[in-house]
């Protein structure tokens, strides 16, 4: 597999969100993503800040008669993830973060005049969602994509990598510092912590998994006074107390949240009269817990927050932090009383410090430089000129107007390019589009996290406040929404999904709009998640994968083909149409009236009327073996043939003789717009086919 298109599948299997972001939110909380890997597959070594494997202009193909135009990036976005304040060497206080983009920019802004003073590019990966300064004064930033770690002088003109954690890791989550310059950090998917230092670099704390099964160590915390590490793991989740100097590791998560995802998101607070405390969070527990190190006794704060920056005022035994867009303080000491709403701050808290006045400085998701002084309660926030960078197109889609639509990730927002303008504009207000589908006027959204589904209407504004796009509803227990499909003899839009991370088995989702009715049906194939649909025949034909969430191994060997009744809501049969094919990844009505998919890099033909596959043509090799949830594509073209992408391969196929041609171009998520071209996605690009 050539470096870029295993870029582009592993890219395309990430996930990426706010697990608690409001509808509207297109600001990223750093919460948690992965990237799908499988330990089978070979890491890329690094991400190029630009891909250009075909010239970056037009460029004809003699050997198929195609033209090849590269439209440039079409999502772009400031969004910020890890962040932390920090000193230079001559003791200025600069607030530190990463914007995403490929590459991601370390950003370091002056915190008195709010000017940018350091502009890095982080080669080989896409972002960071942690940033922590050592004992000894040095930044260190947690590669996303790539499972590098990086270190920077404050103040400097420099960014150094030094190397891809223990050698195997593909994913960093939070770093803490611990003694004498070292620093810890958690890791995916070897569910490994692992301690740095710059003469020692890099060691194994836990000696191995630190949950056995588990793939993600989310969140970390370390506590000087015990020499103990505190780690949440996911996707089930577990509260680990490792010992640094035994690796010794204990489970202290009470049974009652053990059936959750993840623990995520951790923040430690020393010199408490108490006991030095741990605040963390427990995927979808409407409460912060807080761990007592001391009594080792569990409590719960009165509401939610985002305990990764709470902190402690000097001197007093009150606590600080942002939750619901506000700024609250807390006295712990008080188990009566109630947090206390100090000002709104528009989202929750990146970065959180006490400047030499005992004034709180905070930074916000959306680049917000927030200043509170306790003593007289002067409240400012100042907008930070953060610099906008492209971000990775997710998906692609041709909409009622012509124009192509892509979908942002892992940061949400869409655009849409107009071939007769070559204008693209942009439209923020919705997470990570899965999937984009049109029917009539209005093109509808699958929405990752939480199976959220949006309909919006192409002859008015888009405007989220107004309610265009509407919010359908969304099916709990449910993420991906990927396979899509509208039907105008029924009036209605169906979608497929992947379940939650540490489930299998996804769900058929129907919207009749009419009656506005959003019903969802379970175990249409038992364990496996809905990846692809078609209708032919008044029925709904679906295919399936294996993988469900991630963190859970599959229950089911082989990818099924189901016929569903949308007239009567049954299932009227299933079965396999490619032996030992793990997943159904592309389903269209063929130029012959039957149905075409793709499974295993096999098309295979599938006669809707007698229900059974007719023929197989092997088009290609496909090596795939990961978690495999986003589909392929196949477009009947008008000049005759059909053009498709396995494994991001694109090539043509002649319908009659069912010879494929590859066409030595890279690329997903084809949409065959008004005018004949085909549209592509490659990494941060939209691409333009041209037969």
């Amino acid at each position: 597999m050539n470096g870029f298109i295993l870029f582009t599948s592993l890219l395309s299997l990430a996930c990426g969100e706010e697990r608690n972001q409001p509808d509207h939110f297109y600001k990223m909380n750093p919460v948690k993503t992965a990237i799908a890997f499988n330990e089978k597959v070979k890491v890329i070594d690094e991400i190029p800040a630009k891909i250009d494997l075909i010239p970056n202009r037009d460029t004809v193909l003699q050997s198929d008669k195609i033209k090849l135009t590269n439209l440039g990036p079409q999502v772009k976005d400031a969004v910020i993830q890890g962040s932390i304040f920090a000193k230079d060497d001559s003791g200025k206080k600069l607030v530190y973060t990463v914007v995403r983009g490929v590459p991601a920019h370390l950003l370091g802004f002056d915190t008195n005049d709010y000017k940018l003073v350091v502009d890095l590019p982080v080669n080989k990966t896409d972002g960071s969602w942690d940033l922590t300064v050592s004992s000894d004064g040095w930044l260190y930033l947690a590669g996303g994509y790539g499972g590098y770690l990086y270190k920077h002088k404050p103040g400097s003109d420099k960014i150094e990598n030094v190397g891809r954690a223990l050698g195997t890791e593909s994913y960093l989550w939070d770093l803490t510092p611990g003694k004498n310059g070292e620093i810890f950090g958690a890791s995916y998917p070897s569910c490994r912590v692992f301690r740095y230092h710059p003469k020692d670099g890099f060691s194994d704390v836990g000696k191995g998994p630190l949950v056995q099964g588990e793939n993600y160590v989310r969140s970390l915390v370390y506590h000087k006074a015990s020499d103990k590490i505190y780690a949440g793991i996911g996707s089930h989740a577990h509260l680990i107390e490792l010992d640094v100097k035994t690796g010794i590791k204990r489970d202290i998560l009470p049974e009652e949240y053990k059936r959750n995802e993840f623990v995520y998101n951790m923040g430690l607070v020393n010199n408490l009269k108490g006991g030095d405390c741990i605040f963390f969070t427990v995927e979808n527990v409407k409460k912060s817990l807080i761990y007592n190190l001391s009594t080792r006794n569990f409590t719960s704060m009165p509401d939610n927050m985002y305990v990764k920056t709470v902190t402690k005022a000097p001197q007093k035994q009150q606590i600080y932090y942002s939750g619901g867009a506000k700024l609250y303080s807390y006295n712990l000491s008080d188990a009566t009383g109630q947090p206390r709403e100090i000002m709104p701050i528009g989202s929750n808290a990146l970065a959180a410090t006490w400047d030499s006045e005992n004034v709180l400085v905070l930074l916000n998701t959306y680049g917000n430089l927030i200043k509170f002084d306790p003593k007289t309660g002067q409240k400012t926030m100042v907008r930070l000129n953060i610099p906008a960078q492209p971000i990775g197109i997710n998906v692609t889609a041709t909409g009622p107007d012509g124009r192509i639509w892509t979908g942002g990730y892992l940061a949400g927002s869409n655009a849409a390019y107009d071939p007769a303008t070559g204008k693209t504009e942009v439209y923020r207000g919705l997470a990570q589009s899965e999937s984009i589908n049109r029917l009539g006027k209005n093109l509808y959204f699958g929405i990752y996290p939480h199976g959220r589904f949006y309909v919006y209407n192409t002859e008015k504004p888009w405007d989220i406040e107004k309610g265009n796009p509407y919010k359908i509803g969304q099916v709990q227990g449910q993420d991906r929404p990927f396979a899509a499909l509208g039907i105008p003899d029924l009036n209605k839009v169906f979608w497929g999904t992947v379940p939650n991370y540490g489930k299998n088995g996804g769900v058929l989702v129907e919207y009749d709009i009419k009656s506005k009715q959003l019903n969802s049906y379970k175990d249409i194939v038992a364990g496996q998640s809905v990846i692809t649909l078609v209708y032919a025949n008044k029925l709904v034909i679906g295919g399936t994968s294996v993988w469900g969430g991630l963190g859970i191994l599959p229950e089911a060997l082989e990818a099924k083909l189901f016929i569903w009744n949308p007239l009567t809501n049954t299932k009227e049969t299933e079965l396999i149409p490619v032996p030992g094919a793990k997943a159904i990844t592309c389903l269209i009505n063929g130029p012959d009236g039957n149905i075409w998919g793709i499974a295993a890099g096999t098309l295979f033909v599938f006669d809707p009327v007698e229900l059974k596959v007719i023929s197989l043509h092997k088009i290609c090799h496909d090596t795939r073996n990961g978690v495999l949830w986003r589909p392929d594509a196949l477009l009947v073209h008008p000049n005759g043939k059909l053009y498709g992408s396995i494994g991001g391969q694109i090539f043509s196929l002649d319908p009659v003789s069912m010879k494929p041609t590859m066409l030595n171009i890279t690329g997903t998520s084809l949409a065959l717009g008004n005018n004949g071209a085909i549209y592509f996605q490659r990494s941060l690009d939209l691409w333009k086919i041209e037969p």
